[in-house]
């Protein structure tokens, strides 16, 4: 109920009005039935347009930070995520990691579509970098497609750092859904989930046709961290 109105009666209208994005590819999304939409990462604002302009909904595994902000800040932030049907994660690795991948399954379980950014965190620069190979093993363990999805220009409307976006347009491309069902009962070989998780990212990439970088995005992050 809380996603509904938000999304058709308070945000969405507002959003679309203000901001006219575009879509292309939209016939790609099934019309019903489990499916993870594998989508580059540009800006905080991406988890916004992208199930904006869907018909359906889309549950994205949002950092936990975000639902526990403090103030009438984080309870407006926290009550906008779980509105519009995010769900809180532990990015921390190990057993976090662990319980995300079963987040997921059960969102997929349910018949839903689940976005995932498979860089695991957004872009530093603009340009895709190497995905995690969580989405691989959900790929195959739900027995479900990817379809990939590429954000546009939303770096260039709230980067990195900025507290309010820049009035412009911004666009959704979303390719044909990807069929792994080639290595099913495989979802335990490390090889074949990097493969698979590779075959994603050469998608969104042709899809957006942004540089890639075979590196973690995490990575260049920590690079660019000034010393303590």
């Amino acid at each position: 109920m809380i996603y509904w109105f938000l999304k058709y009666v308070v945000i969405g209208p507002v959003v679309k009005a203000v901001f006219r994005p575009w879509i292309t590819g939209r016939r790609n999304v099934p019309a019903s039935g489990a499916a993870i939409l594998a989508s580059n990462h540009l800006s905080f604002a991406d988890s916004i347009f992208l199930p904006l302009m869907l018909d359906r909904p889309v549950t994205f595994l949002a950092k936990s930070d975000y639902f526990t902000g403090k103030g009438i800040r984080g309870w407006l932030t926290k009550l906008f995520f779980i509105g519009t049907g995010q769900l809180p994660i532990d990015r921390s690795g190990g057993k976090a990691s662990e319980a995300s991948l079963n987040t997921g399954l059960q969102v997929l379980g349910r018949g839903d579509l689940l976005g995932i950014y498979p860089e695991g965190t957004r872009s530093p620069d603009g340009r895709l970098y190497r995905g995690r190979t969580g989405i691989a093993r959900m790929a195959l363990e739900a027995r479900v497609p990817v379809i990939p999805v590429v954000m546009v220009d939303t770096d260039t409307m709230m980067p990195i750092g900025r507290r309010m976006p820049r009035i412009m347009r911004v666009g959704v491309v979303i390719g044909e859904p990807l069929d792994f069902s080639r290595f099913e009962g495989m979802e335990s070989d490390r090889y074949i989930l990097r493969s698979i998780t590779d075959e994603i990212m050469v998608a969104i990439q042709q899809l957006g046709e942004q540089t890639y970088e075979d590196v973690y995005a995490s990575t260049v992050k920590d690079r660019l961290k000034p010393a303590s």
